[in-house]
């Protein structure tokens, strides 16, 4: 029993941290562009669309 007095308190002080963390990374523009990051995934169909620059031999 006494050990629920040690980590109940932990817990609620890591739930408060996350939850300002993520209030933050929201705050800050951190999910605005979605978009960009998402092409990532598809980042060879876009190389392929790209137009090849003046200095590759092929």
């Amino acid at each position: 029993m006494e050990t629920l007095y040690f980590l109940i308190p932990i817990a609620l002080v890591f739930c408060v941290i996350t939850f300002k963390l993520v209030l933050w990374a929201i705050n800050s523009g951190q999910y605005d562009d979605l978009d960009r990051d998402a092409q990532i995934v598809f980042e060879d169909e876009f190389k392929e669309q790209t137009p090849k620059s003046k200095d590759s031999t092929s």
